[in-house]
């Protein structure tokens, strides 16, 4: 048994199991795991919705439809639900903000907190596609793959996240 009523799982068996996930990703959808394509995929839908001729944009239409983009889509909402579940069933869930980030960022209204996480998520998903492809697909599916391009993604996201870390950490 993994243990899932405990407060944390093991990374190793988290990640054991994230990698496992590639097998039946690959065999039965033909596609890698990853994120980022499900925002184009719905934004596509949506815009199809009210302009239909969004279908002869060529980007457009390569999301609009198919396995492998509504298999993003679910995914997002599989780390959605899981997460729920995961802080129901080990008795550690989380309300409100955190302290540390809003003294960080001098965030301490909702509405100001609410903004940067949308400015900071639409910049997150344009870099996403721009390297065309998210943290998560070329974190655990490029780099299963061997691709040069994503161990040269994920050097750029970690030399990234430390720079980052290091500036907002001075701040406090």
């Amino acid at each position: 048994m993994l243990g899932i009523t405990k407060r944390a799982w093991s990374p190793y068996t988290a990640g054991i199991v994230v990698g496992l996930l590639q097998i039946p990703a690959f065999l039965l959808i033909g596609t890698a795991l990853g994120t980022s394509s499900s925002y184009v995929t719905i934004s596509a839908n949506i815009a199809q919705f009210v302009d239909p001729s969004i279908a002869e944009i060529k980007y457009a239409a390569n999301h609009l439809s198919g396995a492998k983009n509504w298999w993003q889509v679910a995914l997002i909402a599989g780390i959605v639900l899981g997460a729920f579940l995961s802080s129901r069933l080990s008795g550690t869930p989380r309300w409100g903000h955190s302290p540390f980030w809003a003294k960080a960022m001098g965030a301490h209204t909702p509405a100001r907190r609410y903004a940067m996480a949308t400015l900071g998520g639409f910049i997150m998903v344009f870099g996403a596609r721009i390297a065309d492809g998210c943290t998560s697909g070329h974190g655990v599916s490029g780099i299963a793959q061997l691709a040069i391009g994503s161990f040269i993604a994920v050097t750029a996201m970690f030399a990234a996240g430390m720079i980052t870390a290091n500036l907002i950490y001075k701040r406090v």
